[in-house]
């Protein structure tokens, strides 16, 4: 079986970390939007489709074998239907299942080597990477801790959520660890939202607070003028420096 509910596996940081990027005052989702997720011992731990993150209780989470699923990511000959077989819980009297946006987590997991995984919608965001524009917007930080916290994003160009998605995540990762010596920190999904990855709950969630301000400040630099973005050069050395690596090690919770 290849996703199953363990209530018991279900790490309460997991759930704390949930709760507080669905916190609707926060505008990162509205309803159902958005999922989280981590690994434990080899295996993903993944909000279930239709659950409310503000809402959420460790009986909102599935556990997924992550092989099993990395196999239909990395399957050409793999379908949608292929994938939906895969997520679903059998047997469930509540009919749960892991998100539809599950891949989009193994790929952060396989490719980007992240141990947690954060997705949401901000509105802020969501509204700067729909523009025809939106890649463009973010291929140099606006100011340093956007550097030092979030990085250089990779884009994903919108794709319908399920295989297509989490194979678009996965290129877009592989590519930007090969263009720039390691994986991105964040994911921009052009008419979608983000994904942050990180090494802990504390990362996603301050890689997540950062791109959302980065968002708002394009928008109000825009609305005002015309912006004066850093050099990305210089934004990754000053991301690079000794005393920005371990200032950024203090967001995720003290790892380096």
């Amino acid at each position: 079986m290849s996703v199953r509910a363990d209530r018991a596996a279900v790490p309460g940081a997991l759930v704390e970390l949930t709760l507080r990027l669905g916190d609707p005052a926060r505008d990162l989702v509205s309803l159902a939007e958005g999922n989280t997720s981590t690994t434990v011992d080899g295996q993903l731990v993944v909000k279930a489709s239709g659950a409310r993150m503000d809402r959420a209780t460790a009986d909102d989470f599935v556990v997924v074998d992550i092989d099993a699923a990395a196999r239909v990511l990395s399957d050409p000959r793999a379908t949608q239907d292929d994938l939906s077989a895969l997520l679903a819980l059998a047997g469930d009297p509540r009919g749960r299942r892991a998100s539809i946006e599950t891949l989009v987590h193994v790929a952060a997991v396989h490719a980007g080597g992240a141990a947690w995984v954060a997705h949401t919608h901000p509105t802020a965001v969501v509204g700067l990477v729909s523009l025809a524009e939106g890649e463009r917007l973010w291929q140099a930080p606006l100011f340093p801790d956007e550097a030092v916290v979030v990085g250089r994003p990779a884009w994903v160009g919108y794709q319908e959520p399920g295989l297509a998605l989490g194979r678009a995540v996965a290129r877009a990762i592989a590519e930007h660890a090969d263009r720039y010596g390691g994986p991105p920190r964040l994911v921009l999904l052009g008419n979608h939202g983000l994904v942050a990855l990180g090494r802990s709950a504390e990362e996603v969630e301050a890689v997540t607070t950062m791109a959302v301000k980065a968002a708002r400040a394009r928008v109000v630099a825009y609305a005002v003028g015309t912006p004066r973005y850093l050099d990305a050069a210089g934004g990754d050395a000053l991301a690079a420096r000794a005393d920005e690596v371990a200032r950024r090690a203090l967001f995720a919770g003290g790892q380096l």
